[in-house]
């Protein structure tokens, strides 16, 4: 008999709907287009609104891999199923069970007693043939044990006496119970929901383990532990300081498996009891521990990538200086700071080192800069927020005339890490890593976006315990974030890098390499429909892509705008409907108030689109970040020891974590405000309350120096 058989697609599509709290028929939708027509979270969020109901790209991608959790749930179903069967283990009960399983955990519970294993105390004790005996115990009728068990002693099998066959009959229970999947599922909620998180420090260790000293003693229930301090005690346990244990009383467990197995007080119900309790402390315990540690690191893993994404996000959202010339600084003491001049699209123009901060020197730094500054006609000055970066600040402040040029203080994380990857060497092959930072510091200001991308999202130095959680995850959560950005502020095709280029929806490397090279080869491109003469950008590719390069000065104004080349047809009949051209089109106000919206729409154009096409005809191109704005210090405090508690400042948030935010004060050490500080209310979650780049007023209420710790408070600051 065949029990098997594949779950409904439909059946999951209802769960996925349910779980995001979004209709069916739109889940569907998007499963149709991402798996048969390969199309692009970007592309569905912003172009086919319709098929989605609007979602937006965090909806899309949990669709997106929800729908590969139940794949994989399916696949692993099959396989268990014709597993049993080649065993001939089969029943029509098991099989019922594991075809209504909802998770791999309840998959993995009903497999467990038909997984082949190593050989066991239960596996020995079956081959000495104590398999009849154990199953005469567990039934716990009246009657004396012994003269049962003396049956199955048996010199030849080493069953030497009574205690041993009863010994053996044991393990065997203890393995049935522990395989048992109501056991289980009954034991996993007791330890979800009343376990308690302890750990000891190792002796010895003493000295090396002093970052972890708060969990030397610890113990907390599971349900209270915050994602930082899950992360925190297991980073410690895995570094072999700390001793972790998972589990709740163990007379609560104890008494849930006797509920599922102990039936009887006499001498058979006695064994059982020792079954039971062998089980559990060998057997179970360690297994369910195993298996909570895992989902606490899973959890706090997505706590920690989910504050990790939106820091990300943000960085990324930066606003842009715009083109604009500047000069760069990397700045230094010892090796004096080197200075590059950039024009409004960040080529480099010229390069220097001066040494303001050295002896006899800070006059001739001065000259020079000024002579940069009047030959290339200067916009704007960008400092790395490093080593002798605020001294350098100061510097120019005090010593050049600077009238309108706007000069600032540049967030350098990963910096140095882009000047020595081969994305700099490609760039600059000629150049020294510290000319290639002061480049990307330029840049920075320019265009963070630009410039961002060429990193490894994790080197930018945001978020927590980014080097603790799972690697894959977190790439593949970073790449979103990445992509969605990108796609959401559209990019110049005549001047993006390989590595902006490739972020685009549709395109991937290769095909970012491709444009590039046809860029170089045969100049700008004047139209969107030029992107199809580059080798390997077909229909597809183009059709996910096109919406999302920009081609300033086109004569299409339309390639400077995210409408759509498949709705260009449809702009000109607005267009013509009003007696006018494209271009009256988007320049005149008066001339889209006349089109009535509902005219439009078909099987394949909804309000959605037509709304979203005349936001983009009054603001073409539009840019989703905020208008760049100049932060300000404060001029007197230059290092921690200038600080005195009290002191209300002007800083700017760098970090957000789970536990509170980080602040730059221009001081060259962050100072931290804890979540308890944010507002004069509770706040559970920072990222309620702040955002990475935003500006904020804090006030000092304590300084360590020898520790370099700064603590900070929103509270009550005007």
């Amino acid at each position: 008999m065949n029990f098997y058989a594949m779950q409904d697609s439909t059946y999951n599509i209802k769960k996925i709907a349910k779980i995001i709290g979004q209709e069916a028929q739109y889940v569907e939708a998007v499963i149709q287009l991402m798996e048969e027509e390969q199309a692009t979270i970007p592309f569905i969020a912003r172009y086919r609104k319709e098929w989605s109901g609007g979602m937006n790209e965090v909806l899309l991608a949990q669709i997106r891999d929800l729908w590969k959790e139940f794949e994989t749930l399916e696949k692993r179903r099959e396989f268990i199923f014709k597993s049993i069967l080649e065993q001939e283990k089969m029943t029509e009960e098991l099989a019922e069970k594991i075809q209504k399983a909802e998770t791999l955990v309840e998959l993995e519970d009903l497999y467990l007693p038909y997984k082949p294993k190593r050989r066991t105390k239960a596996s020995i004790a079956k081959e000495k043939g104590l398999e009849p005996l154990a199953e005469l115990l567990y039934e716990q009728r009246n009657g004396g044990i012994n003269d049962i068990a003396q049956k199955y002693v048996n010199a030849e099998k080493e069953v030497a006496d009574v205690e041993a066959a009863l010994e053996g009959a044991r393990h065997i229970m203890s393995e049935w119970i522990n395989e048992d999947d109501e056991t289980r599922a009954g034991l996993r909620k007791l330890f979800q929901h009343k376990a308690f998180v302890s750990s000891k420090l190792v002796k010895t260790k003493e000295k090396e383990a002093y970052k972890f000293k708060d969990y030397f003693e610890f113990s907390e229930p599971i349900k209270r532990m915050p994602s930082h301090r899950i992360l925190a005690i297991l980073r410690g346990n895995q570094e072999g300081f700390l001793r972790l244990h998972i589990e709740p009383e163990t007379e609560d467990a104890i008494r849930i498996v006797d509920r599922y197995h102990l039936k009887a007080g006499n001498e058979a119900g006695k064994q059982v009891e020792q079954a039971i309790d062998d089980a559990y402390k060998r057997l179970l315990q360690p297994s369910l521990e195993t298996e909570l540690k895992n989902e606490l690191k899973e959890r706090a893993d997505k706590e920690a990538i989910a504050v990790f994404t939106s820091n990300l996000q943000e960085i990324l959202l930066s606003p842009p200086l715009g083109e604009k010339r500047v000069i760069a600084i990397d700045p230094g003491f010892r090796t004096g700071c080197k200075v590059c001049c950039l024009d409004e699209r960040g080529k480099l123009l010229e390069y220097t080192t001066i040494f303001p901060h050295t002896s006899g020197k800070a006059f001739q730094a001065a000259k020079t800069l000024q002579h940069l500054l009047d030959k290339y006609e200067i916009e704007a000055i960008a400092i790395g927020n490093g080593t002798a970066g605020k001294e350098t600040h100061t510097f120019i402040r005090e010593l050049l005339e600077l009238d309108d040029i706007i000069v600032m203080l540049v967030n350098e994380s990963g910096a140095s890490i882009y000047s020595a990857s081969e994305v700099a060497r490609n760039e600059f092959p000629d150049l020294d890593l510290t000319v290639r930072g002061a480049i990307s510091i330029g840049r920075r200001l320019q265009d963070p976006l630009a410039e961002i991308v060429k990193l490894d999202p994790k080197s930018i130095g945001v978020g927590q315990y980014q080097h603790d959680v799972n690697q894959t995850l977190l790439k593949e959560s970073l790449t979103d974030t990445v992509i969605n950005i990108v796609n959401r502020v559209g990019v110049d095709v005549n001047t993006a890098s390989k590595e902006l280029l490739m972020y685009v929806a549709g395109l991937g490397e290769t095909l970012a390499k491709r444009v590039v090279e046809y860029r170089n080869e045969n100049g700008a491109f004047t139209s969107r429909g030029e992107l199809k003469n580059i080798k390997g950008l077909g229909p597809k590719a183009f059709q996910q892509s096109a919406g999302f390069l920009r081609i300033r000065a086109a004569e299409n104004p339309l390639d400077a705008s995210a409408v759509h080349p498949e709705r260009y047809k449809l702009v000109e009949q607005m267009a013509n409907d009003v007696d006018s051209d494209v271009n009256a089109l988007m320049k005149k106000e008066s001339l889209r108030q006349q089109i009535r919206l509902e005219d439009y729409m078909d099987a394949s154009v909804g309000m959605f689109t037509l709304k979203d096409i005349l936001e983009e005809l009054a603001k073409p191109g539009r840019d989703p970040r905020d208008s760049f704005k100049q932060v300000e210090f404060n001029k007197e405090i230059n290092s921690i020891e200038d600080l005195n508690v009290e002191m209300v400042l002007s800083g700017v948030i760098t970090n957000v974590t789970k536990f509170g935010a980080f602040v730059d004060i221009g001081v060259h050490q962050d100072g931290l405000v804890h979540i308890s500080q944010l507002a004069n209310r509770f706040v559970k979650d920072p990222l309620d309350v702040v955002k990475v780049n935003q500006q904020v007023k804090v006030k000092v209420i304590e300084v360590d120096v020898d520790r370099k710790r700064i603590n900070l408070s929103m509270k009550d600051v005007d």
